[in-house]
């Protein structure tokens, strides 16, 4: 089980756009996310007011952030952030509303070098409400120390 502290060492994102409050589940190659969304999220006030629904981009960045930490954790990528440079077979099943608990497992599927793809799949309350294919990229951090 990995922490909102931990997470917060290994990806660059903050709020309002950090979307991972947990990881359940790593192994090398799997990794199993959770975002709690709750109605204090600040796109509730202009995405779809009176019927809120988590804005179907928001739900990808989620799914996203959880591949980059399984990414994060590879010893060879470590220190390195993790780009997304595609997304492919994107699909939307059902909406996730305040009180959802989004849980996304993602699978590493292919790595070469500083590139690789990654499926992932969120779902809530064990039905799919969202599955993509991510391309990514890494690319070493800029640091005050490499700046200097």
């Amino acid at each position: 089980m990995i922490d909102i502290g931990k997470i917060m060492e290994c990806l660059p994102h903050r709020y309002p756009f950090l979307l991972v409050d947990r990881i359940v589940e790593m192994e090398p190659q799997r990794i199993v996310g959770l975002k709690n969304v709750t109605i204090n999220e600040p796109f509730f006030q202009g995405h779809f007011p009176g019927e809120p629904v988590m804005p179907g981009v928001l739900i990808l960045e989620a799914m996203g952030q959880v591949a980059a930490m399984m990414i994060s954790q590879i010893p060879e990528m470590k220190g390195m952030i993790t780009y997304v440079t595609t997304i492919d077979e994107a699909k939307f099943r059902r909406p996730v509303r305040p009180g959802d608990q989004l849980v996304t497992t993602a699978e590493l599927t292919r790595v070469r070098g500083r590139v690789g793809k990654v499926k992932a799949v969120g779902r809530v309350d064990g039905e799919i409400a969202a599955s993509a294919s991510f391309g990514f990229v890494l690319s070493r951090r800029l640091t005050a120390e490499a700046e200097e």
